[in-house]
């Protein structure tokens, strides 16, 4: 059974930073590009950051410089840093593949920037 379980989201203020996780289970997690995405209230779902096989990267433009996509293949995990935080980076965030399979969206982790 294919499983992405996120973590690591939470409350911080402006200007602050948070490593958000993915463990896979039930794959060959080298096979698969691997992306995060997130959904604000009121709006779609969107591409934050990608990353392949080959650990070839892009990012969307509102967090350019700021978040940091990466993969740790030996524990099946996809990691996003996530520096310099904006309010309007509060969302919801997600894993999935890339592009992202409509069936394996999991509950997502919550990400707050607030003071």
């Amino acid at each position: 059974q294919v499983q992405l379980v996120e973590s690591g989201g939470g409350l911080v203020q402006p200007g602050g930073s948070l490593r958000l996780s993915c463990a896979a289970s039930g794959i060959i997690f080298t096979f698969y590009n691997m992306g995060w995405y997130r959904q604000a209230p009121g709006k779609q779902r969107e591409l934050v950051a990608a990353i392949t096989t080959g650990g070839s990267t892009n990012y969307a433009d509102s967090v350019k410089g700021r978040f940091t996509i990466s993969r740790d293949n030996a524990l099946n995990t996809v990691y996003l840093q996530m520096n310099s935080l904006k309010p309007d980076d509060t969302a919801v965030y997600y894993c999935n593949f890339r592009p992202p399979l409509s069936g394996y969206w999991g509950q997502g982790t919550q990400v707050t920037v607030s003071s």
